[in-house]
């Protein structure tokens, strides 16, 4: 599957979508669209990754990278992995712990954790 990210607005929530893979090749054109968001002043944030099939060190990088500075702008970031590969590595990786993790866009936008 071919890198895709793709963003969209569901209330107060920017949900930036992910498809293929995030390694070190691709990993700068998904942190470059996570940051002109926050850039741009989004304060929520969803990153959907459920459509990802891999991701590197790179990747997860990117993704702390871009909590923190969510936070600490104030604002708050949730995670997407709808039974998504990324599921179990998320959790061995123990990025659950720092980021809030849905099991889809809706549920992350209304709020009702998985």
């Amino acid at each position: 599957m071919e890198f895709g990210v793709t963003v969209a607005s569901f209330g107060e929530w920017d949900v930036l979508t992910v498809t293929g893979e995030i390694d070190m090749a691709t990993a700068p054109r998904f942190r470059q669209r996570l940051l002109a968001l926050i850039s741009g002043g989004a304060q929520n944030l969803v990153i959907d990754v459920s459509g990802v099939d891999y991701i590197d060190s790179t990747g997860l990088g990117v993704l702390m990278g871009g909590a923190k500075r969510v936070r600490s702008a104030g604002g708050d970031i949730r995670l997407v992995t709808a039974g998504s590969r990324l599921a179990d590595l998320i959790e061995l990786t123990r990025l659950d712990r720092v980021l809030d993790v849905y099991d889809s866009v809706s549920a992350a936008t209304e709020g009702s954790s998985s």
